[in-house]
C-alpha cells in the first residue's frame, strides 16, 4: 500500500472551490490561464467553432486529443471534464454514434457542461459526478480515456491509474496532458495542500 501524503478530502475541497470560481467567474484572475486564448495556444483548431460558454472555463495544460485523433464511434471517458471543453471536442471526433462521458467532482462545472451540451445538441455526451479515483463508468467500457491537467491534483495517483485501467477495453488508449516535475519534491512540500492548488 502506498502512502497518500495529504488529506484527500481537504485537497478536494480546495480544488472544488478553485474550479467553482472558474465555472461561475470565467473572467476572473487565476494563477493559471483559462479560456479561448489558452485553447488557441494549446493548438485546439476546433475551439473557434464552439460558443463562449463551452470555452470560457477551459483550464487545461495541453491538448490530449493531439496525441491521436479519436475514431468515429469510439467511447471516451474524460476525467476531470470541468465545463466540458475537451468532451465537446471529443464528441465532434467520435460523431453521433460515439459516446463521451465526462466525469467531474465540481457541481458548478457539471451544470455548465450539461447546459452547453444541450445547447449544442450533443446527445452523445453525458456528464457524471465522480472522482478520478472512483469513476462512475463500467469495467471495460471505454476505447479511450482522456484527461487534461487533472492527475496532478489527485493525491492517490496509483488509484487513478488503476481506475483508468479498469474502465479501458483491452487495447484501449490513455491520452492525457498534465504537469510534471522532473526533480524530486521534498516530502514536506508534498504534505502542504496550499502548494497543490497554488
Amino acid at each position: 500500500m502506498h502512502e497518500v501524503l495529504v488529506d484527500a478530502d481537504v485537497l478536494r475541497a480546495q480544488v472544488r472551490e478553485k474550479y467553482r470560481a472558474v465555472a461561475t467567474e470565467p473572467d476572473g484572475t487565476y494563477h493559471f490561464h483559462t479560456g479561448r486564448g489558452l485553447a488557441a495556444r494549446l493548438g485546439y483548431a476546433d475551439a473557434e467553432a464552439l460558443p463562449d460558454a463551452a470555452v470560457e472555463s477551459f483550464a487545461g495544460v495541453g491538448n490530449p486529443l493531439a496525441l491521436r485523433p479519436l475514431q468515429l464511434g469510439e467511447r471516451v471517458v474524460d476525467i476531470g471534464s470541468g465545463a466540458g471543453f475537451d468532451s465537446f471536442i471529443a464528441a465532434g471526433q467520435v460523431g453521433p454514434d460515439g459516446r463521451v462521458v465526462g466525469v467531474d467532482m465540481t457541481e458548478e462545472m457539471l451544470v455548465k457542461a450539461r447546459r452547453t451540451a444541450e445547447q449544442l445538441g450533443l446527445a452523445q455526451v453525458e456528464f457524471r459526478v465522480g472522482l478520478a479515483e472512483s469513476l462512475p463508468v463500467p469495467d471495460g467500457w471505454a476505447n479511450v480515456v482522456i484527461s487534461n491537467g487533472v492527475f496532478n491534483l489527485c493525491p492517490d495517483k496509483a488509484a487513478v491509474f488503476a481506475e483508468v485501467h479498469r474502465v479501458l477495453r483491452p487495447g484501449g488508449w490513455l491520452q492525457f496532458a498534465d504537469i510534471a516535475n522532473g526533480r524530486p519534491v521534498p516530502v514536506e512540500a508534498m504534505r502542504n495542500i496550499d502548494l497543490w492548488t497554488g
